[in-house]
């Protein structure tokens, strides 16, 4: 059985190893489009595989996790997952042609995808022994830190001149280091998972269903940064330098409040969850009609926060045991899905009426959080 001492250990562990891959991938992130040109690449072709790739992640992530559950194995498909997700990037240093790098790129969010649901499974045994949220908040802090590390890094070594293949080369650094503090981790757990139990019911239940369709709204409706970014260049007169701040700023908040509403989260269950969720609601609002951006991006990164930790940590307290794999699968597959069509219908709804846009982003939130309090009614039954 885990103790909390060992299930800490395990959080924080998996929450260096988030760390580390973050630092990669976040790393290279931000720099794929240019490079991509640079290879000789068109600029419907960067928006083409950058889609592709990400809805071949969703796809993966509701197979793997169907899959976990029936084979058992969480922590292959966890070490597999992260090998692939990380090494691809550095490889990247050595594509020759665009078309090798747009392999690389659906190789890595593949990667992604195979371990993403696994991952979350494994974390929600330690976290059931701490609490769900102060686990998973305490995971996405530790996330957030790569997050914010890896692309001031990578921005510091174009800075000087480097290059880009250099760059990605030397994001084989934390890829190592990610999978080092992996099988540490794997080390720390294997023993209890094998003496997990068997034989549990393998269900989803009605409140686990109502809390997907609340979560998909809640991604359906929220502003992604590449648009904000774009409407404080376009329409406030900021500079790139100064969007890079505010997006740095939006990771620190993710991360502080990540763990600020996983311990409320803990102590007052899904309440947590619709304060967080309203108080997020506020930022499209402020960006575009009041023009506050820096409270915008506040707002912007306490939801984030809340998403990432808060929304994860509730699909194991709705989801029994053997068939939490697959309740991850679903979850990530749908919330990725509806981020991805939520971001093409507020583009579209950006450029015909920002009160339209408005009124769509803040009607969802509200819907989802009229389904959440559904399901705090029905759990209460």
């Amino acid at each position: 059985m885990w103790d909390k001492k060992r299930a800490y250990r395990f959080i924080v562990l998996m929450g260096v190893v988030s760390l580390f891959a973050d630092f990669t991938y976040e790393g290279a992130k931000g720099i794929i489009g240019p490079y991509l040109a640079f290879l000789g690449a068109s600029a419907l072709w960067v928006s083409l595989v950058s889609g592709l790739a990400e809805l071949l992640g969703y796809w993966v992530r509701l197979l793997s996790g169907f899959l976990s559950d029936k084979l058992r194995s969480y922590w292959a498909f966890t070490l597999s997952g992260y090998a692939l997700n990380l090494f691809a990037v550095p490889l990247l240093s050595l594509a020759g042609s665009w078309q090798t790098a747009s392999l690389l790129l659906l190789l890595e969010r593949t990667g992604k995808g195979l371990r993403t649901p696994s991952r979350d499974t494994l974390l929600s045994k330690a976290t059931q022994v701490v609490g769900h949220g102060k686990g998973f908040g305490l995971h996405e802090f530790l996330d957030q830190i790569g997050a914010v590390l890896g692309p001031s890094v990578v921005a510091l070594v174009l800075y000087l001149g480097f290059g880009y293949r250099l760059a990605f080369a030397l994001l084989f650094v934390p890829a190592v280091f990610a999978m080092l503090f992996l099988l540490q981790a794997k080390g720390l757990e294997v023993k209890d998972l094998q003496k997990e139990r068997r034989g549990s019911e393998a269900s989803l239940g009605k409140a686990f269903y109502l809390y997907l369709i609340a979560s998909c709204l809640v991604s359906l409706g929220f502003l992604q940064f590449p648009l904000m970014g774009f409407h404080l260049t376009q329409k406030l007169n900021f500079e790139g330098w100064q969007v890079a701040l505010f997006f740095a700023l939006a990771m620190g908040v993710d991360a502080l409040s990540a763990l600020l509403f996983g311990v409320l989260y803990d102590r007052v269950g899904f309440m947590s969850l619709i304060a967080g969720l309203s108080i997020g609601m506020f930022s499209t609002l402020f960006l575009l009609l009041i023009s506050q951006p820096l409270l915008a991006v506040v707002f912007w990164g306490i939801s984030l926060g809340v998403q990432e930790s808060i929304m994860r940590s509730a699909v194991a307290k709705l989801s029994s045991e053997d068939a939490r794999g697959r309740a991850y699968g679903l979850f990530h597959f749908f919330m990725g899905l509806s981020a991805f069509l939520g971001g093409a219908l507020m583009g579209l709804l950006y450029q015909y009426s920002l009160l339209f846009l408005i009124v769509y982003s803040v009607g969802l939130h509200l819907l989802a959080i009229g389904l959440l309090l559904a399901v705090v009614k029905y759990k209460a039954q």
